[in-house]
């Protein structure tokens, strides 16, 4: 037997001794190139026939490809190899193929198999009556069908979730892509589409184009909708995603989102696009027809290793355009500057940062898509400009730093009273100071931490309610230190810390900006402030407005006491409680935050991790004298094995605008069984007794598929859109576009 393999081995690598390159690295396995291993049971040579024919577990090595098989028959004069019985190709980038028989040329590339099946990367597998190879890249199966599912649980057979079945599937590995003629997608053995002609990308793609999941829903608003995204991928480092939404109702909408990536940076840019009338939340027209578009569009790039830039485009057509096409994912960071909620920004900002210094200029816009916004009284901000620097050595035993700050706004239109159009104030700042800071520590363990601040400002307005425009400075300080005193004790698995905290401020009577309105009062310059609350964040800020226009001054006191446990198995919890008090009151902040008096409004504030998965937060203002619940906020985190979800709960007594708010907002994701499971979400409006919008889904899910089936309902009116029932269903088939994330 061994004198056999032998001269088959012979045999075959004579055939290419004419060709044969010269020596070169072994292989994995061990073999130089056109190098032939083989062995088997039995091996019998026909000289006559020109055949050798190897019986029983037969393998062959060859050029990195492995063909096992229960019998081979390699025919010397047509080089051609048959392999029968249970035949395992087996490719140097370890992908196996399956056949009943198969027939290869004699550098196993290129061949006919019968019975054929493959498994491929992300255990997707194809099978076929009949498959024709082409070459190493190139397969054609006659009908076949392909799925990623698994087909046996236990060793039990099990009919697929998803499949597809054609009549022909071309395999191109070269190109990355799977083509099917007369295909048939099935979902949990249940035909659900026909194609005549469809594609996606091997599984083994990392990038490649094709169709994405789709999403079809309905609403009382557009009617059907249908939406199909298509990924092309244009280059190794760009692609475009185009997302057509047909409905009913209403003309088709497209979504866009072009991504590119640079040396430097990267280019992300979401756009959409419809030419059709106007429609209320029933899905009536109104109206001429005209274009509707909207654009949210970001890039980050870097210059070199101190310089940065970038830049955020945002505008949309009409103020309700997300709500009624459902575009989501709206209102998020794409800059280092943020706005509220239903309002967009667009802006451009570069950015130098080294150990020791920093510089950023920047300019941005704002458009408001709320019912009550008038884009005409925000105002142009540009440019503005914040420097600092710090040098190298220690001045007076402490940290020294230079700020530097410049700013202009620019409105049109004053928002006192819109229907006279009156002209909207303009104001430009410029800031410059010094703050310096030290830290000691006693033998005892008392850490003092002294600090100074001064500052200068140089402020112009003009567009005055009064006529007119203004001119003024001021000079501004403070002084003060950081009192601290941890103590800590080890009690069985966890540390304790109690850590008394004070902080005493002193600075001299700060001079405010002020101006007369169109009213004759008399009201302080605030552009950078307005929206500050008074939490455990600000509590120990020695001047607690977050911008420059308003100045904290006088002699205050902020104490409290922190207290914190920490378990060597990762759980933890903290707690702080604290207040400010001052020499005299303070009307300079407004009376919603709870500052104004000698001693403020008590803090309150907690968070915890107290078991893996689940992490809970609370933070209270309570009145400095009745101790009633001015503001409240609260939630949770959790992700469960049976369960998880968040909860957000807001109590605030006088909002922004004056109004007390209390709302609630949750989610969750329930499995139940192996396989099916619940998903809820919504805000409740509490101070209305009204949900903002609920959701409640169903969910199916396994190894390779899943199906989304959501109702929503909007209850709120957003400017002439009432409220809105819809459903959406959606359908995540692996290798389809994107991974499924089976439990």
């Amino acid at each position: 037997m061994l004198a056999g393999v032998a001269l088959a081995v012979l045999a075959v690598a004579g055939a290419h001794a004419q060709e044969k390159a010269p020596a070169s690295a072994p292989s994995a396995d061990g073999l130089q190139p056109d190098e032939l291993y083989m062995e088997a049971d039995l091996v019998v040579r026909d000289d006559a026939h020109k055949t050798i024919t190897a019986r029983g577990d037969v393998e062959v090595r060859y050029n990195g490809r492995t063909l096992r098989a229960q019998e081979l028959v390699y025919d010397e004069g047509r080089g051609v190899i048959t392999a029968r019985g249970d035949v395992q190709t087996i490719s140097a980038d370890g992908t196996v193929e399956y056949a009943d028989e198969v027939t290869l040329d004699d550098e196993m590339k290129a061949g006919v198999a019968t019975g054929f099946s493959t498994r491929m990367q992300d255990n997707a597998k194809l099978a076929a009556a009949s498959a024709i190879r082409r070459s190493d890249t190139v397969n054609e199966l006659n009908q076949a069908i392909y799925t990623p599912c698994e087909l046996c649980v236990n060793d039990k057979p099990k009919k697929p979730s998803w499949s597809i079945k054609a009549d022909k599937v071309v395999e191109d590995r070269d190109r990355q892509i799977v083509y099917y003629r007369n295909a048939v997608i099935q979902v949990l053995g249940v035909p659900v589409l026909y194609l005549p002609v469809f594609w996606h990308p091997d599984p083994e793609a990392t990038r490649k184009s094709g169709l994405l999941p789709p999403t079809i829903s309905a609403s009382n608003r557009r009617g059907f909708s249908y939406q199909q995204p298509y990924l092309i991928v244009l280059s190794p480092y760009s692609d475009l995603t185009l997302s057509p939404q047909i409905n009913s109702k209403v003309n088709p909408f497209l979504n866009g989102h072009y991504r590119k990536r640079f040396y430097s940076g990267q280019i992300d840019a979401r756009f959409g696009y419809t030419y059709d009338r106007d429609f209320d939340s029933s899905g009536d027209p109104f109206g001429d027809r005209t274009s509707r578009s909207y654009l949210l569009a970001s890039g980050a790039f870097r210059i070199d290793d101190k310089w940065r830039w970038g830049f955020t485009a945002e505008r949309a057509s009409d103020d309700y355009i997300f709500d009624k096409y459902e575009v989501g994912n709206v209102y998020h960071a794409r800059g280092p500057y943020l706005t509220d909620d239903r309002r967009l920004i667009s802006q451009i900002y570069s950015v130098r940062q080294d150990e020791r210094s920093y510089l950023s200029i920047a300019a941005f816009s704002i458009q408001g898509l709320r019912p009550t916004d008038v884009d005409r009284t925000f105002p142009l901000v540009a440019p503005l400009i914040e420097a600092r620097w710090e040098p190298q050595r220690n001045v007076l035993g402490g940290r020294l730093r230079v700020n530097a700050s410049a700013v202009a706004l620019t409105r049109d239109q004053s928002s006192e009273d819109l229907t006279q159009r009156l002209p909207g104030l303009d104001s430009r700042r410029a800031t410059g100071g010094l703050d310096w800071r030290s830290s000691y520590t006693s033998q005892i363990g008392v850490r003092v931490d002294p600090f100074v601040n001064v500052r200068a400002d140089a402020y112009s307005l003009s567009d005055l309610p009064t006529g007119g425009s203004k001119t003024t400075s001021r000079a501004l300080a403070v002084a003060g230190a950081d009192i601290t005193y941890p103590l800590y004790r080890r009690f069985g698995d966890s540390t304790v810390v109690l850590e008394p905290v004070m902080q005493v401020a002193v600075s001299p009577s700060a001079k405010q900006i002020t101006y007369v309105d169109y009213s004759g009062a008399t009201v302080y310059l605030d552009e950078d402030s307005r929206s500050f609350e008074f939490d455990e964040t600000t509590l120990f800020r020695a001047d607690k407005f977050p911008g420059f226009d308003l100045y904290e001054d006088g002699a205050r006191l902020n104490v409290g006491a922190r207290a914190s446990v920490l378990w060597d198995d990762g759980r933890r919890a903290e707690f702080l409680v604290g207040r400010s008090f001052r020499d005299a009151v303070n009307s300079v902040f407004p009376a919603r935050t709870g500052l104004q008096p000698r001693a403020s409004d008590w803090i309150v504030a907690a968070e915890a991790q107290p078991m893996k998965g689940l992490s809970v937060f609370s933070r209270v203002r309570l009145d400095s004298d009745s101790l009633d619940v001015e503001r409240a906020e609260a939630g949770a985190n959790f992700a469960l094995k049976r369960a998880s979800g968040y909860f957000r709960y807001l109590r605030d007594d006088s909002n922004v605008n004056g109004v007390k708010t209390e709302n609630l907002d949750l989610g969750t994701e329930v499995p139940i069984g192996q396989h099916w499971g619940v998903t809820a979400s919504g805000s409740l409006d509490l101070e209305q007794s009204a949900w903002i919008v609920r959701n409640l889904g169903v969910f199916y899910h396994d190894d390779c598929l899943r199906v989304d089936i959501i109702y929503r309902r909007e209850d709120t009116v957003v400017g002439r859109l009432g409220p809105s029932d819809s459903i959406a269903f959606r359908l995540t088939l692996a290798t389809l576009g994107e991974a499924i994330n089976a439990n």
